[in-house]
């Protein structure tokens, strides 16, 4: 792939709790070189990242109720609407895994649609953390993002046991084939971006953009 069009589909992404506001800053620099779509940063630091990337087009991304997806859904609502007055353009929501895995898909769709309610129109990716759930489970997931109103499926947060995979990627774009997907976890490479890409991935989760964009064509 060229490179700009990879660049175009990656979330340049430090979310590590160490994070420092000159890192922050460094990563808005890199983020406005390679013409990344978004950086995705902590709440904390939306507001820095708005200031750094005013008047470009790279957006900023956060995460909400980050990276357990316990709390309530009036908090994630409450964080998703500070976010968005911080500056935020997108927001990264974790379901409630618990929830799912007790087959109470009512509760995990309100939960969603109380951030997509928040965002008002800022578009929400909706992370289901596959590497604690089976298929049925991340189909589940996918339908509850769909019923709740949300523009994106996401794979994981990184912070699980497990990440991004070509399997997950596929599936979820079956069960949800008019929302689009976001590989995130694991892409490190070229070759990881590209097989996620083919796999059916509209968007990449990565700290590592920089060297997957310089590896490419």
């Amino acid at each position: 792939m060229e490179k700009q069009k990879i660049a175009a589909m990656i979330d340049h992404t430090i979310l590590r709790a160490p994070a420092t506001a000159r890192e922050i800053e460094e990563l808005c620099a890199q983020a406005r070189q390679h013409r990344f779509a978004s950086v995705c940063v902590n709440p904390c630091h939306a507001a820095l990242a708005a200031k750094c990337l005013a008047g470009s087009e790279v957006k900023v991304c956060t995460v909400i109720g980050f990276p357990l997806g316990a709390n309530t859904s009036a908090v994630k609502a409450f964080e998703t609407e500070n976010a968005i007055a911080d500056g935020a353009r997108e927001v990264d929501m974790v379901i409630n895994i618990g929830e799912l895995k007790a087959g109470r898909d009512s509760a995990v769709e309100e939960d969603i649609r109380a951030v997509v309610t928040a965002a008002k129109g800022v578009p929400v990716k909706v992370i289901i953390e596959t590497c604690y759930l089976t298929d049925e489970e991340k189909k589940r997931a996918c339908r509850a993002a769909v019923n709740a109103g949300a523009q994106f499926v996401k794979t994981s947060t990184g912070f699980g046991t497990g990440g991004a995979t070509v399997e997950d990627v596929r599936l979820m774009r079956a069960a949800a084939p008019h929302m689009k997907v976001k590989a995130s976890g694991g892409v490190r490479t070229y070759e990881d971006a590209t097989a996620m890409i083919e796999a059916g991935a509209d968007r990449l989760g990565t700290s590592a953009g920089i060297a997957i964009v310089e590896n490419a064509e």
